[in-house]
């Protein structure tokens, strides 16, 4: 998760590339990319899953879990009801990062830049808001099979015109609808989360 505050990534040979932690590399490369085998070197590097799992958990996160990595889901499609995120907790760790960052300051704004920067989900939170909105998202997407997409996410912070922040997670599971359908499920819920935060705020 780039570099929690107080810790440093001495384990790693290359650790001060792009100014930051070898966790931050990798994580840079999986936001970039989206990449699994990145992924996977990713939670190598960390540990492993446990690692993981454990961290969020210290941060008060619920509602998640990670036992299994991408290869383990490659040779068993049943793994990934052993992973979970409930979109609760995914929107508990965005208002965490963003309210309240367990990561340094500058490691917190590398993440957010990331995240903004990314190429991935256009068409998903992104793709109804109004032009020149501002979202730091990471988009999910398991693979198909017999018709079946498991898992199509996008989760992300939007920013309003007043500046503050809304945090979404919509997340589409077992779904047989094809692609732009799936997108488009999660555009429109974005952009009503959006439009009803922007009257709440009238």
């Amino acid at each position: 998760m780039v570099l929690p505050l107080g810790e440093t990534s001495d384990n790693c040979e290359h650790s001060h590339t792009y100014g930051v932690g070898c966790h931050g590399l990798v994580n840079r490369l999986s936001l970039d990319c989206g990449a699994r085998s990145r992924s996977s070197a990713g939670l190598r590097i960390i540990g492993g899953p446990r690692v993981v799992d454990d961290y969020l958990k210290s941060l008060g996160v619920s509602g998640f879990h990670l036992e299994d990595g991408e290869q383990g889901l490659h040779h068993d499609i049943a793994a990934q009801y052993r992973n979970w995120f409930e979109p609760a907790g995914a929107v508990q760790l965005l208002r965490r990062i963003n309210d309240n960052s367990p990561l340094t300051p500058e490691h917190t704004q590398l993440l957010l830049g990331w995240m903004k920067d990314s190429p991935s989900g256009l068409h998903r939170i992104k793709g109804n808001l109004p032009a020149g909105t501002i979202v730091m998202d990471k988009t999910g997407t398991s693979g198909t099979g017999n018709g079946l997409t498991y898992a199509a996410n996008d989760i992300g912070l939007i920013t309003l015109p007043n500046g503050q922040r809304l945090a979404i997670a919509i997340f589409v599971t077992d779904s047989t609808a094809d692609e732009g359908t799936r997108n488009e499920v999660i555009a429109r819920i974005a952009k009503a989360a959006y439009d009803g935060s922007i009257q709440a705020k009238r």
